[in-house]
């Protein structure tokens, strides 16, 4: 059972009629009919059951649940037609993205129900109606299902990677995240859970989103938008309320005379810290919207944060290059002169050794000397970009 926890959005809980306790019984629950669709052929239902024999063959030993991936359900299905002939006692429980759930909602509904759209990012499971035999057979034998969310998913190829150096395609993974959200649920020590791994369709555009998503899956990234006073040394205090934390991102751009909306990431150990750090915000006055949840913001809105302003006058532009460690964004921050405006601001850690910073400050002009022993002292590679043609035609 992996030691990994994480916190899954839905599941869905549905109780099998009573499975049979022979091996003849159960495997005759499968008919001799031929299907159109691979995956409600009798044959391939028969030979993906192969699968739970291996398994029991490997774990003879106490065996709570097996979690298998739910498409058309071939494969759910000969899993558990062998298991539950074998060993009854074993629960066998499915597992959907909550965008793919046709299985769940057909057995639920006790027909079966076709989906109009169905998620790709699970692209194996990505099945709008399953086969009339697969769902006979899941029906019939299959204890529950458990419905994830693709950043769960992204987590779980990330917990795989980092335990194996194997790289699950997203399909793959879905009995791993439902391990997890089951061993959290019922607070299991030293159970067995089995989670099946299928497929191998990742490619490496791919990753860069699994990687993307992953520390939000984990719980491990808290995201907010935080409103402060657009008035100098706000962004200070921003700072003294973010701490010490490893910050993953940083955007901003000036757009209100009044207040400024910062788009913030930070690293945190799980979601109750997430939780305090919104409170955190609210006692340093700040109001702060969590967004970990928020689709639209992970997805788009921390790209697109920016743009020209009329409030950015005399605004000099600066990219820096600093040693990606905990701290060095906040020492960059903090040595700052308060009295400097900041108009904008962009960084996001990606992983790399050395971090990114792109940055817009409004300097007086008796403050140019200042500026540039700021720069010398910080000791960080940096680069004008202010008459970058690329600047000039987004941002200026």
């Amino acid at each position: 059972m992996l030691s990994g926890l994480s916190v899954v959005k839905s599941s869905c809980t549905v109780r099998a009629t009573p499975t049979p306790t022979t091996t003849q019984s159960s495997w005759a629950l499968v008919q001799a009919s031929r299907s159109s669709t691979p995956f409600d052929d009798p044959d391939v239902i028969a030979g993906q059951g192969t699968i739970g024999m291996e398994v029991l063959r490997q774990h003879q030993g106490p065996l709570r649940a097996v979690f298998v991936a739910v498409g058309g359900g071939g494969l759910i299905a000969g899993v558990a037609a062998y298991i539950k002939a074998v060993r009854p006692e074993v629960k066998v429980i499915g597992v959907q993205t909550i965008d793919s759930d046709t299985m769940c909602r057909s057995v639920e509904a006790g027909e079966r129900v076709q989906l109009k759209d169905v998620g790709l990012f699970s692209d194996g499971t990505a099945v709008r109606l399953v086969g009339e035999e697969t769902f006979r057979l899941v029906r019939e034998l299959v204890d529950e299902f458990v419905l994830v969310d693709t950043d769960a998913v992204c987590a779980a190829i990330k917990d795989v990677f980092e335990d194996t150096r194997n790289i699950l395609e997203p399909a793959g993974a879905l009995g791993v995240v439902a391990v997890k959200q089951y061993a959290a649920r019922h607070d299991l020590q030293g159970q067995a859970l089995v989670a099946t791994r299928c497929g191998a369709n990742m490619n490496f555009d791919r990753l860069r989103f699994v990687a993307e998503r992953a520390e939000a899956g984990e719980g491990r990234e808290a995201l907010f938008a935080v409103t402060i006073p657009e008035v100098r040394g706000s962004f200070r205090r921003l700072c003294g309320a973010v701490g010490q934390r490893n910050v993953t991102e940083f955007n901003y751009r000036i757009s209100d005379e009044r207040v400024a909306h910062v788009f913030v990431g930070l690293a945190v150990g799980d979601r109750e810290e997430a939780i305090a750090i919104g409170r955190s915000f609210a006692e340093h006055g700040f109001d702060a919207l969590d967004l970990v949840d928020d689709d639209l913001a992970k997805d788009h809105i921390r790209h697109m944060v920016g743009g020209p302003s009329r409030l950015a006058r005399d605004e000099r532009i600066y990219r820096f290059q600093f040693p990606e460690r905990p701290g060095a964004l906040m020492r960059f921050l903090a040595s700052m002169h308060p009295e400097w405006n900041i108009t904008l601001f962009h960084y996001r850690n990606q992983g790399a050794d050395y971090g990114r910073i792109l940055i817009g400050i409004q300097v007086p002009e008796a403050d140019r000397l200042a500026l540039r022993d700021f720069t010398a002292a910080l000791d960080y590679p940096y680069v004008d970009e202010t008459e970058n043609p690329i600047y000039r035609l987004f941002l200026r």
